[in-house]
């Protein structure tokens, strides 16, 4: 029953690294190390490097909470530590 736990707990926190890492890369480096060279581009009237650093960070972290909410859902499924 430990090594299940603690297996739960390490695809609990790779799971955790992977989004967060996805995060970063959006809000960081589309929004403030790559802003010069998106701003090239315009969507809706606004350069795409100022839209990532202003709104799409922001919409990418909202969908990383549902995202975090499903695949968590599955893995307490999966390892019998769900709510029931």
């Amino acid at each position: 029953m430990k090594k299940s736990l603690q297996e739960y707990w390490s695809r609990n926190l790779r799971l955790i690294t992977i989004l967060l890492i996805i995060w970063a890369v959006v809000s960081y480096g589309l929004g403030i190390v790559l802003a010069k060279p998106l701003n090239e581009l315009w969507v809706g009237g606004f350069p795409v490097g100022f839209w990532f650093a202003q709104q799409g960070s922001i919409y990418v972290f909202v969908v990383l909470i549902f995202v975090y909410c499903f695949l968590m859902n599955k893995l307490d499924r999966e390892y019998d530590v769900d709510e029931q």
